[in-house]
């Protein structure tokens, strides 16, 4: 499980569709710059040459990232101050209306150099496998530096490594964590059990025809909404890994909750919808073990 508690922890998710410009270099479809109907007959040439036989006219077949374009980023960034820790929420684009600020080059060089001045412990759910390969491969595709993302260790153990996830503690795989690369649950199924919200309303299959539908606000809402699923999922897995005790653990989410709180009466009222679902859990706030444990006597344990 997780190893190390960094100062500095920033739960994230990114939201991507199949990348219009990529469908008009590989498959030669009409120019697509911005949202707009057009994109759909982009995305489905991508898609067709991804299909395979048997596969249903309307499947959305899983694309290789260098293919897609990243419409959003967010996360919890969790710092660690004197007496416990802040949360804050950041989401790019910072305004989904300005189309010059919510272009993938301007969301990468922001991510990238933020990333690499502070160097926080990323977190995130099949990042691993999909997250930080899209952010790379998509920062290269625009021929952009690291900014510090893409400084290397000598060995992954001697400082900030994001690209080995399996001998470095700054790219966390919750996947990975809970599945040991095997059995590896979804991140619905992992929260949901958890008492943790889920997807609410969207799914990650929809993004694509509400980025089309110039959506991009409701394409952020429901990617701060994964966020905060992440982290949630983040501090349980850190409280079973003995990084965060039980009371810790409780303080981590009345943190959460004051954040959205806080993010509600600043105007991001879509955030209710989450602490509704939060609300309707019965498995969200952990029990703290007393401090004698009773174990009932089973004759296959006795001497």
């Amino acid at each position: 499980m997780l190893k190390l508690l960094a100062d500095s922890v920033f739960s994230f998710d990114v939201e991507w569709i199949p990348d219009p410009q990529s469908a008009e270099i590989l498959h030669q479809t009409e120019r697509v710059n911005e949202p707009c109907p057009l994109a759909e007959a982009s995305f489905e040439a991508l898609w067709s040459a991804a299909r395979k036989e048997g596969d249903p006219e309307d499947f959305q077949p899983y694309l290789k990232t260098i293919l897609c374009r990243i419409v959003s980023l967010a996360g919890i960034l969790r710092e660690k101050v004197p007496g416990g820790a802040e949360l804050k929420l950041i989401s790019l684009p910072t305004d989904p209306l300005d189309f010059a600020k919510s272009e993938e080059k301007a969301l990468l060089v922001t991510f990238l150099k933020s990333v690499g001045r502070k160097k926080p412990q990323l977190v995130g759910y099949n990042s691993a496998q999909a997250d930080v390969p899209i952010i790379v491969q998509r920062a290269i595709v625009h021929g952009l530096p690291g900014f510090g993302f893409s400084d290397r260790p000598d060995k992954p153990w001697l400082g900030v490594d994001y690209f080995d996830a399996r001998n470095s503690e700054y790219n966390v795989d919750l996947a990975d964590a809970m599945g040991q690369y095997r059995d590896r649950p979804s991140l619905h199924q992992a929260a949901t059990l958890s008492g943790i919200p889920g997807k609410i309303e969207v799914s990650g299959d929809s993004v694509a025809r509400m980025w089309a539908e110039g959506k991009l606000e409701e394409i952020v809402a429901y990617n701060e909404f994964d966020a905060f699923t992440t982290h949630l999922l983040w501090a349980r897995v850190a409280h079973f890994s003995g990084l965060l005790s039980s009371e810790e653990y409780g303080k981590e989410q009345e943190l959460v909750r004051t954040l959205l709180q806080s993010e509600i009466e600043s105007g991001k009222e879509h955030l209710q919808k989450f602490i509704n679902e939060w609300g309707s859990s019965c498995r969200d706030l952990p029990t703290p073990w007393p401090t004698k444990l009773v174990i009932m006597a089973n004759p296959a344990f006795s001497t």
